[in-house]
């Protein structure tokens, strides 16, 4: 990590300080290749880490798209996310503290004392600035991240099943606690009703706790079917079989092998359509809503500039 600043730089920071926390920043193009020249280094460093420790993962979303279509990185993508069978997923904290190169990356979750208002776990790369607008008001690691979620195993009892995705509902709002803005007017406003309702986060993470224990008890041995609880309302939805899913298939990701699920044509194609083709190009934006990045320092820097800024009343720590 960088910790000498010069004295140009500190004026950039200076003169970016603004009250205006949530308007949209757009990356450019050399932002974009330094990101992805990390993310991509973090991949690979994840890869070996889940190989050396017998777990399996596999790239979802966009990186799976990418990686099918492009033979790597979506040209404006700027995260890259993975899936874990949740046996997987449960192991890696406690392997990760005990092996973790934790100099390198920082790992996130959210739990009782902290709330990433994210609902999946992360690797971030503290050398360098991300900061989403949902996170700014948070003393958190803003780097880059590495982000992997879940998938569930599935009952094959209908009533099971909507219970499932009732908990999986449950945990999207409490865990998650900010108003989404990818899953529809509905859910935005039932999720604002719910917060007001139950503004108490002592109470919330009881909620989502419960929550992630109903739907994640279902075991992949005794299962048919799995589902991804943790992501979008859609996907959520749907059930898909096991086998897509209980292995990998290695295919070229920039130059190296990376792995997505075996059944990566039949789920992307659920879920997307015929994701081989590009989207229109006024669709071919990056995704998040950010607030800054800055690849070439780290986001210590921006304390109090760009996130968590010290005269916002919600931040006054307790003595």
């Amino acid at each position: 990590m960088k910790a000498n600043l010069t004295d140009s730089k500190k004026q950039k920071g200076n003169n970016q300080m603004s009250n205006q926390y949530f308007e949209l920043y757009e990356i450019n193009d050399e932002t974009l290749k330094k990101m992805q020249a990390k993310m991509l280094e973090m991949l690979l460093y994840f890869k070996e880490f889940c190989k050396e420790h017998n777990l399996m993962f596999y790239l979802c979303g966009g990186g799976a798209i990418g990686a099918l279509r492009e033979h790597g990185f979506i040209p404006w993508d700027d995260d890259i996310d993975c899936f874990m069978p949740r046996e997987d997923y449960e192991k890696f904290p406690a392997l990760w503290e005990k092996y973790g190169d934790k100099e390198r990356f920082v790992f996130c979750r959210s739990n009782v004392e902290v709330n990433f208002h994210h609902s999946c776990s992360s690797l971030r790369d503290p050398t360098t600035t991300f900061i989403c607008t949902y996170n700014q008001n948070l003393d958190i690691c803003h780097g880059v991240a590495l982000e992997f979620g879940p998938i569930d195993g599935c009952p094959n009892s209908k009533l099971k099943k909507y219970l499932q995705l009732f908990h999986a509902f449950n945990f999207a709002l409490f865990n998650t606690q900010r108003l989404p803005n990818n899953k529809g007017k509905f859910f935005r406003t039932v999720a604002g009703i719910v917060y007001k309702l139950i503004p108490w986060s002592n109470v919330r993470y009881k909620i989502w706790k419960h929550a992630e224990k109903g739907m994640s008890k279902y075991k992949w041995e005794d299962c048919d079917n799995v589902r991804e609880c943790i992501g979008s309302v859609k996907g959520m939805m749907w059930v898909h079989p096991k086998e897509w899913f209980a292995s990998q298939k290695w295919v070229d990701f920039e130059g190296y092998e990376v792995p997505v699920m075996a059944g990566a044509d039949e789920y992307l194609t659920r879920i997307f359509g015929d994701y081989m083709q590009r989207p229109p190009v006024n669709q071919r934006k990056p995704k998040h809503e950010l607030e800054f990045v800055d690849m070439d320092y780290p986001y210590t820097y921006y304390k109090g500039i760009k996130y968590f800024p010290e005269n916002d009343p919600r931040n006054k720590r307790k003595k």
